[in-house]
């Protein structure tokens, strides 16, 4: 695996997304289990504001890739080469895909009650032949994890998706880690809400024109606080170059 690119202090592999699913695939297929994390602007300002989290990222992820406009970018800004875009929710359909193909076994871990059984039931309409092996939603205590880990290792999962939103998922992921068996591990925010048509995505011609942020906005006004991050990533991305 090629060594990573820093966005202020943040490792991030500049990979295509093709090359990213090669990677979680080969990895997978020698039994080496890999935490990957999809880190936008909004991810790599929360390192900074938030040490433990930053550790997650810097530390425990094997695979840190450049979701979101802004993290693209930065690193271009700072003089590398960043291939693409990879957004978490075009990757996480990238997986499912392989797993039609491949007859790899998925886990849906997250979301409200019913939204994971209903992006399982999208994904099996998308992609025949996938294997979603077991969903569980995102409402749970804590006395309730070992089961929800045994549940997971019973089905035999090779990938756990999990839609806690971060930085929640990505804490939760690495503290059970070790008695997880899945191989590819991802923390995937509101993607279930998106493939089951509860949450829409914003055009594709909004993705392309890096425009996405400004429609989840729209769509999502609460969120105006938490996107006052990418203002001050410019900000910190252009102040570093010097």
């Amino acid at each position: 695996m090629q060594d990573p690119i820093k966005i202020l202090g943040v490792p991030v592999h500049a990979m295509t997304m093709q090359e990213a699913v090669k990677t979680l695939e080969e990895r997978m297929l020698a039994k080496e289990q890999t935490f990957v994390v999809t880190a936008n602007a909004e991810i790599i300002m929360m390192c900074h504001e938030n040490a433990e989290y930053k550790k997650i990222i810097c530390e425990d992820a094997e695979l840190v890739l450049p979701d979101g406009a802004g993290a693209v970018w930065a690193g271009r800004h700072l003089g590398y080469k960043v291939p693409e875009r990879v957004a978490g929710f075009d990757l996480y359909n990238e997986l499912l895909d392989l797993s039609a193909h491949k007859s790899y076994k998925a886990y849906f871990f997250g979301g409200s009650p019913g939204v994971a059984e209903a992006a399982k039931a999208k994904a099996e309409e998308l992609y025949p032949g996938v294997q979603v092996v077991g969903c569980h939603n995102g409402y749970f205590k804590d006395e309730d994890v070992p089961q929800i880990i045994a549940d997971i290792n019973a089905s035999g999962a090779d990938m756990l998706f999990v839609a806690l939103g971060a930085p929640k998922q990505e804490k939760w992921l690495v503290a059970h880690r070790a008695e997880l068996n899945a191989k590819i591990l991802m923390g995937i925010g509101g993607s279930f809400d998106v493939l089951a048509g509860k949450m829409e995505r914003a055009p594709k011609w909004m993705q392309d024109a890096s425009l996405e942020w400004a429609f989840r906005l729209y769509k999502q006004p609460s969120r105006f606080m938490r996107m006052m991050a990418l203002p001050k990533f410019v900000i910190k991305v252009m102040a570093s170059k010097f």
